[in-house]
Protein backbone atom coordinates (compact mmCIF):
# COMPACT_ATOMS: atom_id res chain seq x y z
CA UNK A 1 0.00 0.00 0.00
CA UNK A 2 1.19 3.54 -0.71
CA UNK A 3 1.49 6.18 2.00
CA UNK A 4 1.05 9.00 -0.51
CA UNK A 5 -1.72 11.44 0.42
CA UNK A 6 -4.94 11.06 -1.55
CA UNK A 7 -7.39 13.61 -2.80
CA UNK A 8 -10.89 13.63 -1.26
CA UNK A 9 -13.07 10.82 -2.56
CA UNK A 10 -16.70 11.22 -3.52
CA UNK A 11 -19.69 9.01 -2.88
CA UNK A 12 -23.27 9.69 -3.93
CA UNK A 13 -26.04 7.68 -2.30
CA UNK A 14 -29.78 7.72 -2.98
CA UNK A 15 -31.46 8.53 0.32
CA UNK A 16 -34.89 9.23 1.75
CA UNK A 17 -35.67 12.05 4.15
CA UNK A 18 -36.69 11.03 7.66
CA UNK A 19 -40.25 12.33 7.21
CA UNK A 20 -40.66 9.93 4.28
CA UNK A 21 -40.58 7.01 6.74
CA UNK A 22 -42.95 7.67 9.62
CA UNK A 23 -44.16 5.66 12.62
CA UNK A 24 -47.75 4.61 11.94
CA UNK A 25 -48.17 2.57 15.11
CA UNK A 26 -46.18 2.67 18.34
CA UNK A 27 -44.58 4.93 20.92
CA UNK A 28 -43.28 7.49 18.41
CA UNK A 29 -46.44 7.55 16.27
CA UNK A 30 -46.43 10.34 13.70
CA UNK A 31 -42.67 10.89 13.92
CA UNK A 32 -40.13 10.19 11.19
CA UNK A 33 -37.30 7.75 11.75
CA UNK A 34 -34.53 9.17 13.92
CA UNK A 35 -31.04 8.29 15.15
CA UNK A 36 -30.37 5.16 17.18
CA UNK A 37 -30.76 6.60 20.69
CA UNK A 38 -34.29 7.80 19.92
CA UNK A 39 -35.59 4.69 18.16
CA UNK A 40 -38.15 2.50 19.90
CA UNK A 41 -38.21 -1.21 19.24
CA UNK A 42 -41.43 -2.64 17.73
CA UNK A 43 -42.59 0.72 16.39
CA UNK A 44 -44.22 0.19 12.98
CA UNK A 45 -43.18 2.42 10.06
CA UNK A 46 -44.73 3.19 6.69
CA UNK A 47 -43.13 4.71 3.63
CA UNK A 48 -44.89 7.78 2.27
CA UNK A 49 -46.54 7.31 -1.12
CA UNK A 50 -44.82 10.50 -2.29
CA UNK A 51 -41.38 9.44 -1.06
CA UNK A 52 -38.58 9.99 -3.56
CA UNK A 53 -34.98 8.92 -3.15
CA UNK A 54 -32.66 11.88 -3.62
CA UNK A 55 -28.91 11.96 -4.36
CA UNK A 56 -26.83 12.91 -1.33
CA UNK A 57 -23.27 13.63 -2.46
CA UNK A 58 -20.55 13.22 0.14
CA UNK A 59 -16.86 14.10 0.27
CA UNK A 60 -14.66 11.70 2.21
CA UNK A 61 -11.36 12.77 3.66
CA UNK A 62 -8.67 10.65 5.25
CA UNK A 63 -8.04 13.13 8.06
CA UNK A 64 -11.67 13.75 8.99
CA UNK A 65 -14.19 11.62 10.83
CA UNK A 66 -17.31 10.93 8.78
CA UNK A 67 -18.14 12.88 5.63
CA UNK A 68 -19.24 16.29 4.49
CA UNK A 69 -21.88 17.31 1.98
CA UNK A 70 -20.27 18.23 -1.33
CA UNK A 71 -21.17 21.06 -3.64
CA UNK A 72 -22.74 18.63 -6.13
CA UNK A 73 -25.38 17.41 -3.65
CA UNK A 74 -29.02 18.26 -4.33
CA UNK A 75 -30.01 17.97 -0.65
CA UNK A 76 -28.46 19.07 2.61
CA UNK A 77 -26.24 22.09 3.24
CA UNK A 78 -22.88 22.13 1.51
CA UNK A 79 -20.06 21.61 4.00
CA UNK A 80 -22.20 20.14 6.78
CA UNK A 81 -20.88 17.01 8.45
CA UNK A 82 -22.66 13.69 7.84
CA UNK A 83 -22.18 10.65 10.07
CA UNK A 84 -23.22 7.03 9.80
CA UNK A 85 -25.41 6.55 12.84
CA UNK A 86 -26.71 2.98 12.71
CA UNK A 87 -27.95 0.06 10.68
CA UNK A 88 -31.57 -0.73 11.54
CA UNK A 89 -33.47 -3.89 10.69
CA UNK A 90 -37.13 -3.77 9.73
CA UNK A 91 -39.50 -6.74 9.44
CA UNK A 92 -42.42 -6.71 7.01
CA UNK A 93 -45.70 -8.48 7.70
CA UNK A 94 -44.51 -11.51 5.71
CA UNK A 95 -41.46 -11.78 8.04
CA UNK A 96 -39.03 -10.57 5.37
CA UNK A 97 -36.31 -8.39 6.91
CA UNK A 98 -34.92 -5.19 5.42
CA UNK A 99 -31.83 -3.23 6.42
CA UNK A 100 -31.69 0.55 6.38
CA UNK A 101 -28.71 2.78 7.15
CA UNK A 102 -29.41 5.92 9.15
CA UNK A 103 -27.25 8.96 8.36
CA UNK A 104 -27.36 12.23 10.29
CA UNK A 105 -26.43 15.69 9.04
CA UNK A 106 -24.88 17.93 11.71
CA UNK A 107 -24.39 21.70 11.71
CA UNK A 108 -22.57 23.56 14.52
CA UNK A 109 -22.78 20.46 16.70
CA UNK A 110 -26.56 20.12 16.37
CA UNK A 111 -28.72 17.71 14.39
CA UNK A 112 -29.80 19.29 11.11
CA UNK A 113 -31.41 16.36 9.30
CA UNK A 114 -31.75 12.57 9.27
CA UNK A 115 -31.59 10.47 6.11
CA UNK A 116 -32.29 6.83 5.28
CA UNK A 117 -30.26 4.72 2.89
CA UNK A 118 -32.39 1.58 2.28
CA UNK A 119 -30.32 -1.47 1.37
CA UNK A 120 -33.43 -3.05 -0.14
CA UNK A 121 -36.48 -1.69 -1.92
CA UNK A 122 -39.20 -0.39 0.43
CA UNK A 123 -42.81 0.04 -0.70
CA UNK A 124 -45.56 2.33 0.56
CA UNK A 125 -48.14 -0.46 0.93
CA UNK A 126 -46.16 -2.40 3.57
CA UNK A 127 -45.84 -2.06 7.34
CA UNK A 128 -42.28 -2.31 8.64
CA UNK A 129 -41.66 -3.17 12.29
CA UNK A 130 -38.38 -2.08 13.90
CA UNK A 131 -36.72 -5.24 15.18
CA UNK A 132 -33.03 -4.33 15.40
CA UNK A 133 -30.64 -1.40 15.85
CA UNK A 134 -26.88 -1.85 15.41
CA UNK A 135 -24.55 1.12 15.76
CA UNK A 136 -21.45 -0.90 14.89
CA UNK A 137 -22.72 -2.45 11.65
CA UNK A 138 -23.37 0.82 9.80
CA UNK A 139 -19.74 1.42 8.80
CA UNK A 140 -19.31 -2.11 7.49
CA UNK A 141 -22.57 -2.08 5.53
CA UNK A 142 -21.71 1.29 3.99
CA UNK A 143 -18.29 -0.10 3.04
CA UNK A 144 -20.00 -3.02 1.29
CA UNK A 145 -22.07 -0.55 -0.73
CA UNK A 146 -18.96 1.42 -1.71
CA UNK A 147 -16.72 -1.58 -2.49
CA UNK A 148 -16.60 -2.29 -6.21
CA UNK A 149 -17.36 -5.94 -6.91
CA UNK A 150 -17.56 -8.46 -9.73
CA UNK A 151 -20.08 -11.30 -9.69
CA UNK A 152 -19.41 -15.03 -9.72
CA UNK A 153 -18.42 -16.32 -13.16
CA UNK A 154 -16.77 -13.08 -14.34
CA UNK A 155 -13.73 -13.88 -16.49
CA UNK A 156 -10.58 -11.96 -15.49
CA UNK A 157 -7.61 -11.63 -17.85
CA UNK A 158 -4.55 -13.17 -16.24
CA UNK A 159 -0.94 -12.13 -16.96
CA UNK A 160 -0.63 -15.16 -19.24
CA UNK A 161 -3.69 -14.14 -21.26
CA UNK A 162 -5.82 -16.88 -19.71
CA UNK A 163 -9.43 -15.97 -19.00
CA UNK A 164 -10.11 -17.23 -15.48
CA UNK A 165 -13.34 -17.13 -13.47
CA UNK A 166 -12.94 -14.70 -10.59
CA UNK A 167 -14.00 -17.29 -8.00
CA UNK A 168 -10.96 -19.38 -9.01
CA UNK A 169 -8.40 -16.65 -8.27
CA UNK A 170 -6.21 -16.95 -5.19
CA UNK A 171 -3.72 -14.70 -3.45
CA UNK A 172 -0.49 -14.49 -5.45
CA UNK A 173 -2.06 -15.05 -8.86
CA UNK A 174 -0.76 -12.61 -11.48
CA UNK A 175 -3.42 -10.52 -13.22
CA UNK A 176 -2.85 -8.27 -16.23
CA UNK A 177 -3.21 -4.59 -15.36
CA UNK A 178 -3.41 -1.67 -17.74
CA UNK A 179 -0.80 0.51 -16.05
CA UNK A 180 1.60 -1.86 -14.31
CA UNK A 181 1.56 -5.09 -16.31
CA UNK A 182 1.34 -8.35 -14.33
CA UNK A 183 0.40 -7.73 -10.68
CA UNK A 184 -0.15 -10.17 -7.83
CA UNK A 185 -3.54 -10.42 -6.16
CA UNK A 186 -3.21 -9.52 -2.47
CA UNK A 187 -6.73 -10.44 -1.35
CA UNK A 188 -9.90 -11.91 -2.84
CA UNK A 189 -13.02 -10.86 -0.98
CA UNK A 190 -16.32 -12.68 -1.24
CA UNK A 191 -19.80 -11.94 0.07
CA UNK A 192 -23.28 -13.22 -0.68
CA UNK A 193 -25.96 -10.54 -0.50
CA UNK A 194 -29.60 -10.11 -1.37
CA UNK A 195 -29.60 -8.66 -4.88
CA UNK A 196 -31.93 -5.79 -4.08
CA UNK A 197 -31.63 -2.03 -3.81
CA UNK A 198 -28.05 -0.82 -3.60
CA UNK A 199 -26.80 -4.42 -3.78
CA UNK A 200 -28.55 -5.38 -7.04
CA UNK A 201 -25.89 -5.89 -9.75
CA UNK A 202 -25.79 -3.98 -13.02
CA UNK A 203 -25.77 -6.09 -16.19
CA UNK A 204 -23.77 -4.90 -19.19
CA UNK A 205 -25.06 -7.20 -21.91
CA UNK A 206 -22.70 -9.00 -24.27
CA UNK A 207 -21.27 -6.64 -26.88
CA UNK A 208 -22.73 -3.47 -25.35
CA UNK A 209 -19.20 -2.14 -24.73
CA UNK A 210 -17.33 -4.74 -26.79
CA UNK A 211 -17.50 -7.19 -23.87
CA UNK A 212 -17.22 -10.86 -24.79
CA UNK A 213 -19.99 -11.97 -22.40
CA UNK A 214 -22.50 -10.34 -20.09
CA UNK A 215 -20.62 -8.48 -17.36
CA UNK A 216 -22.31 -8.11 -13.95
CA UNK A 217 -20.83 -5.68 -11.44
CA UNK A 218 -21.85 -3.62 -8.42
CA UNK A 219 -23.59 -0.29 -9.18
CA UNK A 220 -20.65 1.98 -8.32
CA UNK A 221 -18.09 -0.03 -10.29
CA UNK A 222 -16.16 2.17 -12.72
CA UNK A 223 -15.12 1.20 -16.23
CA UNK A 224 -12.09 2.64 -18.02
CA UNK A 225 -12.82 3.52 -21.63
CA UNK A 226 -10.43 4.91 -24.21
CA UNK A 227 -12.30 7.09 -26.71
CA UNK A 228 -10.71 7.25 -30.13
CA UNK A 229 -13.11 10.14 -30.65
CA UNK A 230 -14.40 12.26 -27.77
CA UNK A 231 -18.07 11.41 -28.20
CA UNK A 232 -18.96 12.43 -24.62
CA UNK A 233 -17.44 15.88 -24.76
CA UNK A 234 -15.19 15.07 -21.80
CA UNK A 235 -12.27 16.97 -23.30
CA UNK A 236 -10.03 13.88 -23.20
CA UNK A 237 -9.77 10.42 -24.65
CA UNK A 238 -9.52 8.46 -21.40
CA UNK A 239 -12.63 8.34 -19.23
CA UNK A 240 -13.65 6.51 -16.07
CA UNK A 241 -17.40 5.82 -16.05
CA UNK A 242 -19.58 4.61 -13.18
CA UNK A 243 -21.87 1.82 -14.44
CA UNK A 244 -24.96 3.10 -12.58
CA UNK A 245 -24.81 6.13 -14.87
CA UNK A 246 -25.00 3.91 -17.97
CA UNK A 247 -28.30 2.20 -17.16
CA UNK A 248 -30.67 2.42 -20.13
CA UNK A 249 -32.92 -0.54 -19.22
CA UNK A 250 -31.94 -2.19 -22.48
CA UNK A 251 -28.29 -3.06 -22.99
CA UNK A 252 -27.40 -1.99 -19.45
CA UNK A 253 -29.86 -2.71 -16.66
CA UNK A 254 -30.21 -3.51 -12.96
CA UNK A 255 -30.90 -7.17 -12.08
CA UNK A 256 -33.03 -7.02 -8.96
CA UNK A 257 -34.04 -10.08 -6.96
CA UNK A 258 -32.63 -13.22 -5.40
CA UNK A 259 -29.07 -13.34 -4.14
CA UNK A 260 -25.72 -12.39 -5.65
CA UNK A 261 -22.19 -13.62 -4.99
CA UNK A 262 -19.85 -10.64 -5.09
CA UNK A 263 -16.03 -10.81 -5.33
CA UNK A 264 -13.48 -8.05 -4.72
CA UNK A 265 -9.90 -8.05 -5.98
CA UNK A 266 -7.27 -6.16 -4.03
CA UNK A 267 -3.79 -5.24 -5.28
CA UNK A 268 -0.94 -3.24 -3.73
CA UNK A 269 -2.26 -0.25 -5.70
CA UNK A 270 -5.58 0.58 -7.27
CA UNK A 271 -5.53 -1.00 -10.72
CA UNK A 272 -7.41 -1.11 -13.99
CA UNK A 273 -7.83 -4.77 -14.94
CA UNK A 274 -9.80 -6.59 -17.64
CA UNK A 275 -13.12 -8.37 -17.02
CA UNK A 276 -14.93 -10.00 -19.94
CA UNK A 277 -12.68 -7.87 -22.12
CA UNK A 278 -13.70 -4.58 -20.49
CA UNK A 279 -11.19 -2.44 -18.60
CA UNK A 280 -12.56 -2.10 -15.06
CA UNK A 281 -11.23 -0.99 -11.69
CA UNK A 282 -10.11 -3.14 -8.79
CA UNK A 283 -11.01 -2.48 -5.16
CA UNK A 284 -9.88 0.94 -3.95
CA UNK A 285 -8.99 1.22 -0.26
CA UNK A 286 -10.12 4.55 1.15
CA UNK A 287 -12.15 5.75 4.17
CA UNK A 288 -15.36 4.39 2.63
CA UNK A 289 -14.21 0.85 1.97
CA UNK A 290 -11.63 0.02 4.65
CA UNK A 291 -14.25 -1.43 7.00
CA UNK A 292 -15.03 -4.12 4.41
CA UNK A 293 -11.52 -5.56 4.74
CA UNK A 294 -10.92 -8.59 6.97
CA UNK A 295 -9.39 -8.02 10.39
CA UNK A 296 -5.91 -9.19 9.38
CA UNK A 297 -5.72 -6.48 6.71
CA UNK A 298 -7.33 -3.73 8.79
CA UNK A 299 -4.87 -4.36 11.62
CA UNK A 300 -1.85 -3.94 9.33
CA UNK A 301 -0.79 -1.05 7.15
CA UNK A 302 -4.25 -0.94 5.60
CA UNK A 303 -5.61 0.27 8.93
CA UNK A 304 -3.91 3.65 8.58
CA UNK A 305 -3.07 3.97 4.88
CA UNK A 306 -5.12 4.14 1.74
CA UNK A 307 -4.19 3.40 -1.80
CA UNK A 308 -2.13 6.21 -3.25
CA UNK A 309 -3.47 8.48 -5.94
CA UNK A 310 -3.38 7.12 -9.47
CA UNK A 311 -3.63 9.26 -12.60
CA UNK A 312 -6.60 7.30 -13.93
CA UNK A 313 -8.71 8.44 -10.95
CA UNK A 314 -8.70 11.93 -12.48
CA UNK A 315 -10.50 10.61 -15.58
CA UNK A 316 -13.90 10.03 -13.95
CA UNK A 317 -16.69 11.82 -15.81
CA UNK A 318 -19.72 13.31 -14.14
CA UNK A 319 -23.21 11.91 -14.63
CA UNK A 320 -24.31 14.97 -16.62
CA UNK A 321 -22.06 13.90 -19.52
CA UNK A 322 -23.88 10.54 -19.63
CA UNK A 323 -27.45 11.86 -19.84
CA UNK A 324 -27.70 11.02 -23.55
CA UNK A 325 -30.24 8.16 -23.92
CA UNK A 326 -27.68 6.36 -26.06
CA UNK A 327 -24.62 7.02 -23.89
CA UNK A 328 -23.66 3.35 -24.11
CA UNK A 329 -23.87 3.46 -27.90
CA UNK A 330 -21.76 6.61 -27.97
CA UNK A 331 -19.07 4.99 -25.86
CA UNK A 332 -19.14 1.81 -27.95
CA UNK A 333 -18.62 3.83 -31.13
CA UNK A 334 -16.03 6.07 -29.50
CA UNK A 335 -13.94 3.06 -28.46
CA UNK A 336 -14.27 1.14 -31.74
CA UNK A 337 -11.29 0.48 -33.92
Amino acid sequence: MSDDPIRPMMQTVAVLRSDDFVVSEGVAEGEGISFADELVMDDVYQLSKSATRLPLSLSLREDAEGFEISETSTIGKIGNAVYLDSCVTMMATDSTTYEVLVLVEVEDGGLEATYLLPLANLTSDTNYRLVGVDKDAATTRFAEVASVSFTRGTHITMASGEQRAIEDLVVGDKVLTRDDGPQAVRWVGQSTLRAVGEFAPIVITKGALHNENDLLVSPDHRLFIYQRQDKLGAGRSEVLVKVRHLINDDTVYRRDGGFVDYFQLLFDEHQIIYAEGIAAESLLIDPRTRAALPDHLRSGRASHASHGHRAHLDYEVQEKLLKDPDAVGLLRKASSN
